[in-house]
């Protein structure tokens, strides 16, 4: 199942010569993984509460495969170029199928509530 990457990143001025190299060689750490930006320091809408900063979004084919990219060597070795300069959160977080069913979903929890 394909999981993502989110970083909501909260930049402090221009970015640094550190941060402009991760940039340039980020996408080399995340080709052999099938790392895809699918969103990326883009502006945002906020429609409800407060996103300070900007959204990273990264896919990969699994959980396994994005966690494999961020133990990587090849990632550990630029990760600092980012992580000392721009503040922020990251999470690794599995999708849900195609057959995904909010209204399913919220039975199995009313049946949960009544157990």
């Amino acid at each position: 199942m394909t999981a993502y990457g989110i970083a909501h990143l909260r930049p402090i001025g221009a970015p640094t010569e550190e941060v402009l190299e991760y940039l340039e060689r980020i996408q080399a750490t995340l080709d052999p993984f099938g790392g895809k930006f699918l969103v990326h320091g883009a502006e945002v809408e906020v429609l409800e509460g407060e996103w300070p900063g900007a959204l990273v979004m990264i896919g990969f084919p699994s959980m396994a495969v994005a966690r494999e990219w961020y133990a990587s060597p090849a990632y550990q070795e630029i990760l600092r170029l980012r992580a000392d300069h721009i503040p922020g959160d990251l999470i690794l977080v599995e999708g849900c199928g195609p057959d995904h069913d909010s209204a399913a979903m919220a039975a199995e929890l009313r049946a949960l509530q009544t157990s």
